[in-house]
């Protein structure tokens, strides 16, 4: 355990982010015995007027202007900081050594307001928490001088659009110069040992509170309708995460089955011709309070990740989930998904996903539920925290 020590977190996600953020799930828990200046990342100039209806961009303009505080406190132990700096866009540059030039000058700034901030708290010898900025913060260890910096792999970054032009090289560079680094994935461990010894696997934390079988008392009513058994999946409908070609041959090869499908689509899943099958069922996005009732309602469900660079590192909150709620599980087999082999029956093609959901509906009895709610009972930010603190004291007694 860390406690009574001073910690700047940062990342890819503002505290304000409307969607889950493990940065923030994890400041909040490590603020319970710290204190923890939590850093909401700089603007550039391209977003601040492309995406200037957007409410966070409203936010940080007043901020910039003055209008905001730019330092607030957000909770005993805790304070975020919206930096009164805009950074340059150049994320796109191909050019190493003009992208490193322009860099150091949109580093510099940043740390210019956190190191301001720093001093304004009081903090001292700082813990840096660093999730997966390797741009922005690049410099921050030469620039805000830590006793302690670590950098946080939760998703292979360097693979998706916006960090693959400098995004492989400065990531491994980062990771070398942190003084330990912390991963939530097995796949992404062993890449961050490649770049530095002290890399260790801490797991993933979950709140799991809401997704609990005795809270819910009834189901959604759109399931009035729809005949069992239901092979459900709830998240996001991403073209880019998900394999499309998997739902389509569960829904033609087993039509007795009612393929449920509950969030936001993309462009290509509204196009795709699972909207023309008679046994699925789009329900759309739901409250996030909501969910448990919809999970609820679920025979088996489903995570049939696709398998590309940018996922094959990911651990699927999603699975904890479906976990906490004792619901027979089949996803698509990867590295990351061992940790879950005892719980979750795990596909390597479309076929084995019809075998698996049969063997999941006729396997499923009390014992087995159990077990799978006890399993992702473990998974608690408490303890992902824990890990991070072994991880730490393994390499620099704080």
């Amino acid at each position: 355990m860390i406690k009574n020590k001073d910690f700047i977190i940062l990342g890819l996600q503002s505290l304000d982010t409307p969607i889950g953020s493990n940065c923030v799930n994890l400041a909040y828990e490590i603020a319970k015995n710290n204190r923890v200046l939590y850093v909401n990342y700089p603007m550039n100039r391209s977003t601040l007027m492309r995406d200037r209806k957007d409410p966070m961009v409203i936010n940080r303009k007043q901020v910039i202007s003055g209008e905001l505080p730019e330092l607030k406190e957000v909770q005993k132990n805790m304070w975020s900081l919206s930096p009164r700096t805009v950074l340059e866009p150049i994320s796109q540059i191909g050019s190493k050594s003009i992208f490193k030039f322009l860099n150091k000058i949109n580093n510099k700034r940043y740390a210019k307001r956190v190191k301001w901030a720093i001093q304004e708290l009081g903090f001292e010898d700082y813990i840096i928490f660093n999730d997966s900025d390797f741009h922005r913060a690049f410099y921050f260890k030469e620039y805000l001088n830590p006793k302690v910096s670590v950098y946080y792999t939760r998703d292979n970054m360097r693979e998706t659009k916006f960090f693959q032009k400098q995004g492989a090289y400065l990531e491994d560079q980062m990771m070398a110069k942190s003084d330990l680094v912390v991963s939530n994935s097995v796949y992404l461990n062993q890449i961050a040992e490649k770049a530095n010894p002290n890399s260790y696997y801490v797991g993933q934390g979950c709140d799991i509170s809401i997704f609990d079988n005795d809270l819910i008392k009834e189901l959604p009513e759109e399931f009035n309708d729809i005949k069992k058994p239901i092979i459900g999946y709830i998240g996001a409908l991403l073209s880019s995460r998900l394999d499309m070609e998997i739902l389509e041959y569960i829904a033609q090869s087993k039509p007795e089955w009612s393929l449920v499908l509950v969030g936001p689509e993309d462009d290509r899943f509204r196009a795709s011709n699972l909207h023309n099958l008679k046994n699925v069922y789009f329900l759309g996005s739901k409250p996030m309070e909501m969910l448990p009732n919809y999970l609820k309602a679920f025979d088996v469900a489903l995570n049939p990740q696709a398998l590309n660079p940018l996922t094959i590192g990911n651990y699927p909150r999603k699975i904890d989930e479906y976990l906490a709620m004792g619901k027979p599980t089949v996803a698509t087999k990867t590295e990351t998904m061992g940790v879950f082999k005892n719980y979750v029956y795990l596909a390597m093609n479309k076929e084995e996903y019809i075998i698996l959901i049969d063997k999941a509906l006729k396997e499923h009895n009390p014992e087995l539920e159990k077990g799978r709610i006890e399993f992702a009972g473990n998974h608690t930010w408490e303890n992902n925290v824990k890990e991070i603190y072994n991880a730490i004291n393994k390499v620099c007694k704080v």
